[in-house]
């Protein structure tokens, strides 16, 4: 029986980790394996999914759509022959990976044989300025959509989410259009009532060149981090940061790992190991609410943070320099 795949996509911070986390979450019943790749040396988002029944897979250090390619199709090979098979495949993508590209490798008569490609989910920041969708990579991840999810509406101004849909419908997009509360969309639209039935014939287009904009600098501690030292920080790094998220033990709450991430300018912190309540701002800026986690791993570095930037905006010295501001004293 064919396994389905279902492949989130969207940009850096869109919410695509509170999706999957929801959808894992709620699965009823289903045994699904998750494939999360992340940009950079340290996979954070990895560790920010949970309750996935069948286990998930990490692929780090680069964008599926290019360098680890290869590694995406043994990947699934390897889910394909656990026993028992899983049901379905969630495939979240990194924020800077060409979704195109993606579907094209899903497009390889014996993946698409044992494992069709069925539903393509773009999470989209319902704050994002509809200029943003001028963007190459914005309109990629829209146009290969079956599927478009409104993310963090609880942080954007009463008319955001109708603009952003009168600006995806400019687009030509002939995604359905819903939105996402806290990361959660219903589950009919993203699984198959039958898997009998030939998966949606694809066009992704010629392939392009790869365009390497963005680029990750990896910080890391064996000290925890001092909460207002970090705030002064991140406000130094604000105006270069595309996005940051990371793992950390904090001075004021000792022994409990803390959830840390930038986004669009919002910067949330939460307990690693603790659920929030629904309607938490932090749990919309897509902040792990399902993670799990108590003490830090030995041998894992006390504190562990991704940066993305633009290439060339921020140096590893500089962040470094400004980054051990944050930890705490001897």
């Amino acid at each position: 029986m064919p396994v389905p795949i279902l492949l989130v996509t969207g940009f850096l911070g869109a919410g695509k980790t509170t999706v999957v986390n929801h959808l894992l979450a709620h699965a009823e019943g289903r045994r699904i394996a998750a494939v999360v790749n992340d940009f950079g040396a340290i996979n954070i988002d990895a560790e920010l999914i949970a309750g996935a029944s069948d286990g998930v897979v990490s692929l780090a250090n680069g964008c599926i759509c290019c360098s680890l390619e290869g590694d995406l199709l043994r990947t699934l090979a390897t889910l394909l022959r656990r026993d028992p098979k899983p049901e379905y495949i969630v495939i979240e993508t990194s924020g800077v990976a060409d979704p195109a590209d993606i579907v094209r490798n899903l497009m390889d008569p014996v993946i698409l044989r044992e494992a069709p490609l069925e539903t393509v989910l773009c999470v989209m920041d319902a704050a994002t300025p509809p200029a943003a969708l001028d963007d190459a990579l914005h309109r990629s991840q829209l146009r290969v959509a079956d599927i478009v999810a409104l993310s963090k509406l609880d942080l954007a101004d009463e008319g955001a989410g109708a603009r952003m849909r009168e600006a995806i419908r400019a687009q030509r997009v002939p995604a359905v259009v819903v939105d996402a509360h806290h990361g959660e969309i219903p589950s009919a639209l993203l699984f198959p009532a039958t898997v009998d039935r030939a998966p949606p014939l694809r066009e992704p287009g010629p392939r392009r060149p790869a365009e390497q904009r963005f680029e990750t600098l990896s910080w890391t501690s064996d000290r925890p981090i001092s909460l207002p030292r970090l705030q002064q920080a991140i406000g130094r790094l604000a105006p270069k940061l595309a996005r940051a998220k990371g793992l950390f033990e904090t001075v004021e709450q000792p022994g409990r790992r803390m959830v840390f991430q930038f986004a669009a300018g919002r910067a949330t912190l939460a307990p690693a190991d603790a659920t929030l309540a629904p309607g938490d701002a932090a749990l919309a800026a897509g902040d792990a609410a399902l993670a799990a986690g108590d003490a830090p791993t030995p041998g894992v570095p006390c504190a562990r943070i991704v940066f993305i930037t633009e290439l060339g905006v921020l140096s590893k010295a500089e962040l470094d320099a400004i980054m051990e501001t944050c930890v705490a004293d001897r």
